[in-house]
């Protein structure tokens, strides 16, 4: 009796040592582009600022209680919608709603890259808010690592990004080689072409897919509004038109109602390619990347 009682003790002991190792193994410091953040525990009801931050919780299993309409757009993402179910909207890309996130009572917000530092005092005094260190242009991965961490999900997330490398490895070795890409937005003011530091063009240049040279060249996300007599300076092998109508076939068709346009070699061979410009142009994470790479491969390979 006496060795069953020390054994329970024991027993009892281990549990307890288990779960105060497991919840300060759960305290993390991030380093965030206003400074670092301290978080405990799993967040529970968390606030996605942004499509990117919402792909990266949806992506990792994590249900948001609140995010923003998408730019462009009056909801969510088409590509999120179905994950995101009934969610509440808080303000959009511009205007996010203080209000309106305050009253969700959130334990956690994730913001993006372009969070300015007023606004982020300010959520900062509602919930810990993680703002990802750099820029649009910053390594999507680290980015979604950034609100992994910050969601307890960092083995996930790698999981998750081997995924995206293993399927960009795979369909490397099936692409046409020495191949020419350009993200074209085509807007009600004109076309512009999407920078090839973004994250598309990250995928695209791991597929082995070589930017329009005036891609690599913009120091912006995208180039200024190309006039119709300079539109062949967006041409390529394949052009992917991103809009962000989500009837992307009427712009198709508009687009080909321009002589200029049809003057493009990747026109005259067929290869113009309508995408969901929410996806090409203004996100990024785990979910974007399998949708870029579902249309490349439709595109190239069907």
């Amino acid at each position: 009796m006496s060795q069953r009682r020390s054994l329970l003790r024991y027993s009892l002991l281990a549990i307890s040592l288990l779960f105060s190792t497991l919840l300060h193994a759960a305290e993390r410091t991030l380093e965030g582009a206003y400074g670092p953040v301290t978080l405990e525990g799993a967040p529970q009801r968390v606030v996605a600022l942004g499509d990117n931050a919402l792909d990266a919780a949806l992506s990792l299993e994590v249900q948001p209680v609140g995010t923003l309409a998408s730019r462009g757009g009056d909801d969510v993402p088409e590509y999120l919608a179905a994950k995101a179910g009934d969610i509440a909207l808080v303000g959009t890309v511009r205007e996010p709603n203080l209000e309106a996130i305050l009253m969700l009572q959130p334990d956690l917000i994730l913001a993006s890259t372009e969070l300015p530092r007023a606004l982020y005092d300010k959520l900062s005094l509602i919930a810990p808010t993680v703002v990802p260190e750099g820029s649009s242009f910053q390594d999507w991965r680290r980015i979604y690592r950034t609100y992994a961490q910050a969601l307890g999900k960092p083995d996930l997330a790698d999981r998750r990004i081997a995924e995206i490398d293993a399927r960009v490895a795979e369909l490397r070795q099936r692409l046409p080689d020495d191949q020419q890409v350009s993200v074209v937005r085509w807007n009600p003011q004109g076309p512009f072409v999407m920078s090839s530091h973004l994250f598309v063009g990250q995928l695209l240049d791991a597929l082995g897919l070589k930017p329009n040279e005036l891609a690599t060249q913009t120091k912006r996300p995208h180039t200024d509004i190309l006039s119709l007599e300079n539109l062949a300076k967006a041409d390529a092998d394949w052009i992917f038109l991103a809009t962000l109508n989500p009837d992307g076939e009427k712009a198709l068709e508009a687009a080909r109602q321009q002589p200029a346009f049809t003057r493009l070699g990747a026109v005259k061979n067929d290869r113009v390619v309508s995408v969901d410009g929410q996806i090409w142009s203004s996100s990024s994470g785990y979910l974007a990347a399998q949708q870029v790479l579902d249309d490349v491969e439709q595109a190239l390979l069907d």
